[in-house]
C-alpha cells in the first residue's frame, strides 16, 4: 500500500505576497533532490473552463512548468468569486468544502510531498470553510508563510499569524525586500523571529524583473491598440513614465530609468520622439491622437511597440499601476530567475528536516 504523502500549504497574510513564485522556486529544488511531487490550489482565482471542467491558470502553468502528470496535480474545489460568494450568502450553495477536500484530496496518489498554494489571506475562505488554517486541518499540513516586504512592522502581521496558526507553521519567507533594507531584515528581523520560534527560511532581495509586465499584458489590460511591432509584444516593462513635463525635463527624467513604459499624449510628438531614445519598451499614447508616420518608423527600427488607448492619461496610469501590482509569473524569463533566487536565498533542507523528509539522494 503506498504511503501516504505529507502536505505542506503556502499561504501569505495579504494578496500578492508572492505565493505562486515561492511555489514554482520551491518545487524546482524539491524535484532537483529526487522528491515525488504534487501541487494543487484548493481554492481557484483565475479560473477557465476546459473541456468541461474548471482549470486554475496557476494550476496549469506551474504544471506545466515543472512537468507534472495530470495525478499529480490537485483538484481546484471552488472557484472565489462575487458569483460564488452571492450564492454563499444566499444559501444557494450549502456545499461542505471541507468535508469534500478530505474525500477528494485522500485520493491522490501523490507521492512525497503534495503543495498546496492557499487564497490571498489568512481569512479569505472563510465563507465556504476554506480558509488557510481550515484547509491545513482538512489535510493535516504545515503552512510556509510567504510575505512581502513593506516595513519593519511586518513582524506585527507574522506574529499574529503565529498565533493563529501554532505549531502548523513551518516558516515564513520574506520576499521583495530592497537592497537597503536586506541587512536588517537578514539580522535583526531574522534574529528576532527566530527567538519567537519564527523560522526565516527565505530572505529574498527586490528584483525587477519579478515585478516587470510584459507589453502584451498591458495591451491586454488597457484594451489597447497595437500600432506597430505587434512581434515584440515579449518585451518586459520594469518602469512606468508619464511624459507630461516639457521635452528638456523628460530628458533627464527618462534617462534615469530603464525598460520603462512611457504614458504620453497622442499629440505630444517631442515627448515621443525623446521616449524612443531612451529605455523605452512601449509607448502608450491617450486621446486616440495617431502618431506621425516618422515615429511609427523610428518605433518599427528600434522594436518598440507603440500603443493607442482610448482613455485619458490618469486612468491609463491608475490601470498600468494596478497591473503592476498584480504581477504573475508566467513568463519563461521569470520562471529561471525565481529558480535562481529560491536556490540561492531559500533554505531547502530546513524545510525538508521540518516536514520529516529525506531527499532522495541523501537515500543511496
Amino acid at each position: 500500500m503506498p504511503k501516504s504523502p505529507k502536505y505542506l500549504l503556502v499561504g501569505s497574510t495579504e494578496a500578492y505576497s508572492g505565493k505562486s513564485t515561492t511555489v514554482l522556486g520551491l518545487s524546482d529544488q524539491l524535484i532537483q533532490k529526487g522528491l515525488d511531487i504534487a501541487y494543487g490550489k484548493p481554492l481557484g482565482t483565475c479560473l477557465s473552463e476546459s473541456e468541461g471542467s474548471l482549470v486554475e491558470e496557476d494550476v496549469e502553468f506551474i504544471g506545466s512548468s515543472l512537468n507534472l502528470s495530470v495525478n499529480r496535480l490537485a483538484p481546484t474545489l471552488l472557484a472565489l468569486d462575487e458569483l460564488a460568494v452571492k450564492k454563499r450568502l444566499r444559501g444557494e450553495d450549502k456545499l461542505n468544502y471541507k468535508q469534500s477536500l478530505i474525500e477528494q484530496y485522500s485520493k491522490l496518489q501523490a507521492g512525497d510531498l503534495v503543495l498546496l498554494e492557499g487564497a490571498g489571506s489568512l481569512d479569505e475562505g472563510s465563507l465556504f470553510d476554506m480558509s488557510l488554517i481550515s484547509i491545513a486541518e482538512a489535510v493535516d499540513a504545515k503552512i510556509l508563510l510567504v510575505c512581502r516586504y513593506s516595513s519593519l512592522l511586518l513582524v506585527e502581521s507574522l506574529i499574529c499569524a503565529k498565533q493563529r496558526i501554532g505549531n502548523r507553521l513551518v516558516g515564513v519567507v520574506i520576499n521583495d525586500i530592497p537592497s537597503p533594507q536586506l541587512q536588517v531584515v537578514d539580522t535583526t528581523i531574522r534574529a528576532y523571529l527566530e527567538a519567537i520560534s519564527i523560522p526565516v527560511l527565505g530572505v529574498l532581495p527586490k528584483n525587477d524583473l519579478l515585478r516587470s509586465v510584459s507589453v502584451k499584458e498591458l495591451v491586454n489590460q488597457l484594451n489597447a491598440q497595437v500600432l506597430c511591432r505587434s512581434d515584440r509584444l515579449d518585451l518586459m516593462v520594469e518602469s512606468l513614465a508619464i511624459g507630461a513635463m516639457n521635452v528638456n525635463s523628460a530628458v533627464r527624467y527618462f534617462r534615469k530609468r530603464r525598460n520603462m513604459a512611457v504614458v504620453t499624449g497622442g499629440d505630444r510628438v517631442e515627448i515621443q520622439q525623446a521616449a524612443l531614445e531612451t529605455s523605452t519598451q512601449c509607448l502608450i499614447l491617450t486621446g486616440q491622437l495617431p502618431p506621425p508616420d516618422f515615429i511609427l518608423n523610428r518605433a518599427e527600427e528600434l522594436e518598440i511597440p507603440i500603443l493607442s488607448v482610448d482613455l485619458d492619461t490618469l486612468t491609463t496610469v491608475e490601470i498600468v499601476d494596478k497591473a503592476f501590482g498584480q504581477v504573475r509569473v508566467h513568463e519563461p524569463i521569470k520562471v529561471e530567475c525565481i529558480r535562481q533566487l529560491m536556490a540561492q536565498h531559500f533554505d531547502v533542507n530546513r524545510l525538508l528536516s521540518s516536514l520529516g523528509l529525506t531527499p532522495a539522494a541523501a537515500l543511496s
